[in-house]
């Protein structure tokens, strides 16, 4: 008799929260399109499930606000409708905090042409095997100026867990990235700090990158310090044709055509294929369109950083394993920082610096001139250069 009564009693609270959260989906999508500006949308500790799109526009100093970490936690796996779980689009002055969002079909969180938005104590995850088929961003701020992400955490992105693109004025600090194809990217943005953070256990660990085809054309001033960026050989796992599926195995940080980046302070661990790259769009073997686009890095200053890998071969897959392995014969001494050597022959200096790394070896592989004269004299690269976000961009 006991029996039955309890599951009676469960059953009954299992239709009833299977009821209610159609419900809550409605409510808080009505908070989103009816709260008044300098308002706080507070949800409560549980596990919510929605089947569509949320999303916020035109708003002025919201909070949105959950219960913790694992504590509000917004899941997405029955998603039917829409792409990301929380769209947020021309607001300004916007904190997310203290939840966790799950199991997107698309992007967990997408803010775009916000000024001033703050992820502060939010995880974004897909929670199975990472796959293909996962989201491509976590956290994705995109043509937005003033931008903190604190305490954040992002596992299962098919592209970047925490991603910056085509942005101004940011701060990623105190955050973690795993389990993604890349933990941490900057994509063509300006001045951006990058700190405090641990990426471990993905294909790459942190990247900058500058992409043609996009509308804010050139980032740079960016720095990249104070990190634990460690064991990022995951496997690629991004879906074809994505410019990160080109990335291997086994990277920690890739610096690739942009311009003004120093990375400095970091320790970049056991990333056994690049520790640091340091490479040109070329390397990418992709057609470039765009005539206003500028394929090269310069001004990259890599200095006062800590590098150890195991003693292996180059892990990456693909072309860039084949190259390693057959063109520049490095067996298991892969160097810990690697510059493809190719340069703007307009421009002869790319102002490429490298100084006081500790335990680290370099490699210039020479790959626009068919590799014939890669060797590893650091000899060129050791010089310092000035970079700084109160420096007027050219």
């Amino acid at each position: 008799m006991l029996r039955s009564f309890i599951f009676i009693v469960t059953f009954c609270l299992s239709l009833y929260a299977a009821q209610a959260q159609p419900e809550i989906q409605k409510k808080i999508q009505r908070q989103l399109i009816m709260t008044e500006n300098n308002q706080t949308i507070t949800i409560e500790a549980g596990t919510f499930e929605f089947t569509s799109s949320l999303s916020m526009e035109g708003k002025n100093q919201i909070t949105i606000k959950g219960q913790g970490i694992d504590k509000t936690i917004l899941s997405f796996k029955n998603q039917t409708e829409g792409a990301e779980g929380l769209k947020i689009s021309n607001c300004q002055n916007i904190i997310i905090e203290n939840l966790t969002i799950q199991d997107t079909k698309g992007d967990c969180i997408k803010t775009m042409e916000v000024k001033g938005i703050t992820f502060r104590n939010v995880k974004a995850e897909w929670t199975g095997e990472p796959s293909e088929k996962n989201g491509a961003y976590g956290l994705y701020p995109v043509m937005c100026e003033n931008v903190l992400i604190e305490g954040c955490i992002a596992i299962g992105a098919s592209d970047a867990g925490i991603y910056v693109g085509q942005s101004k004025y940011i701060v990623v600090k105190n955050s973690k990235a795993y389990h993604n194809v890349a933990g941490i990217e900057i994509e063509n943005s300006i001045d951006a700090e990058v700190y405090d953070n641990e990426a471990y256990e993905n294909t790459g660990g942190i990247l900058v990158f500058d992409l043609p085809d996009l509308v804010q054309k050139r980032g740079g001033n960016v720095r990249v310090y104070n990190n634990h960026i460690h064991h990022n050989n995951f496997p690629n796992f991004a879906p074809k044709g994505n410019i990160v599926g080109k990335v291997p195995a086994g990277t920690g940080v890739l610096i690739l055509a942009t311009n003004e980046v120093e990375v400095y302070k970091n320790k970049i661990l056991y990333n056994n294929s690049i520790g640091t790259g340091i490479i040109s769009y070329y390397m990418t073997e992709n057609p470039i369109q765009d005539s206003l686009y500028y394929p090269y890095p310069t001004k990259i200053y890599i200095h006062d950083n800590e590098y150890q890998r195991d003693e292996v071969k180059f892990i990456g897959k693909g072309r860039m394993g084949l190259l390693f392995k057959y063109k520049l014969k490095y067996g298991k001494q892969v160097p810990d920082i690697v510059y493809d050597g190719i340069v703007d022959e307009k421009k002869q200096n790319a102002q490429i610096c490298i100084k006081n790394n500790s335990n680290a070896t370099f490699g210039n592989i020479d790959a626009g001139n068919d590799f014939k004269n890669n060797n590893q004299d650091l000899t060129p690269y050791d010089c310092e250069i000035a970079i700084g976000q109160d420096k007027e961009r050219e």
